[in-house]
């Protein structure tokens, strides 16, 4: 039925596999395991991995097996088995993670591709409810419609021959159900450029290009053609973060990246990001992540070996 939701132990288009078990033959490692399909990776964690701050790209992220819930300010979003997450601008936040070695949890990431959404949205037109109030981040149920696109992405990745063929159209067919869905509006207005948030969206992609540069409120309020109070409203409404605890947050993301990936030291890390001072960057590294730069770069070592 077309207002069917979907739980864990339905089947995928008579294949006799459920989600989970589709995506687990295709897991190599814990935490993303990256597809052939470009912009689509695996997730699995046989663990539960304590509210940690993360940095996710413009993505649908799609729970098969395990739980997470995701912090946004004031806002808590759980996003379970029959959901997927539709995250549409590049926010920090912070995340938990629940699974364990019994049923870790799994699940799909893509990738939401600019150039892909602007031509879907213009081939599709406006939806009479466009442009309510936009959530960048939110939780929807997964319906027969969303179900089926997955499950046919899913076994493509199974087969090389198809995913060849049609994995770009299995892509489209996801996006296209996440576009008619209860999310539809804010992707739309993505690309659309209507109002307020698209102003705060341009302002969000200037920082995140030039993370390390100064920006007073009054600069961004002026990039955003705002008044400096109207552009703070706007800006916490949509990140639920003051400009200042935004780019903050923003660059401590990116240092753990430079020191837990490119094994920078703690002083170019700093620098890197725009600190100035590597004490303060140290006394806000730990406030954020719970733990010293040094000291969590081992802990997350030793997670991974």
């Amino acid at each position: 039925m077309a207002g069917e939701v979907f739980t864990p132990s339905m089947r995928i288009d008579g294949v006799g596999s459920t989600l989970a078990e589709l995506i687990t033959p295709l897991v190599e490692q814990q935490g993303m395991t990256p597809t052939a399909l470009s912009g689509v990776n695996l997730l699995s964690l046989d663990r539960h991995q304590v509210r940690t701050p993360l940095l996710y790209q413009p993505s649908l992220i799609i729970i098969a097996q395990g739980r997470k819930i995701g912090y946004l300010g004031d806002r808590e979003i759980h996003y379970d088995p029959g959901q997927y997450l539709v995250q549409t601008l590049p926010l920090p936040f912070e995340c938990e993670t629940h699974g364990s070695p019994e049923a870790p949890l799994l699940g799909v990431s893509i990738q939401l591709e600019p150039a892909l959404l602007s031509e879907m949205v213009t081939t599709m037109g406006d939806a009479p409810s466009d442009y309510p109030t936009t959530l960048p981040m939110a939780s929807v149920a997964m319906n027969d419609g969303m179900h089926a696109a997955v499950g046919r992405l899913v076994s493509a990745l199974h087969n090389p021959v198809e995913l060849a063929t049609m994995g770009k159209a299995r892509i489209r067919d996801v996006v296209f159900e996440a576009l008619k869905g209860d999310q539809g509006p804010a992707l739309r207005a993505l690309v659309r450029g209507h109002g307020h948030y698209a102003r705060i969206v341009q302002v969000l992609s200037l920082l995140h290009r030039h993370f390390a540069d100064d920006y007073s409120v009054e600069q961004l309020a002026q990039q955003a053609n705002m008044s400096p109070s109207t552009f703070h409203q706007h800006f916490k409404q949509i990140t639920r973060a003051s400009p200042t605890q935004y780019i903050k947050q923003l660059r401590l993301i990116k240092a753990q990246q430079l020191l837990l990936q490119d094994n920078h030291n703690v002083s170019q890390a700093a620098q890197a990001v725009g600190y100035r001072s590597v004490p303060q960057f140290s006394r806000d590294y730990k406030r954020y992540f719970g733990d010293a730069p040094l000291q969590h770069r081992r802990q997350e070592q030793a997670m991974r070996s």
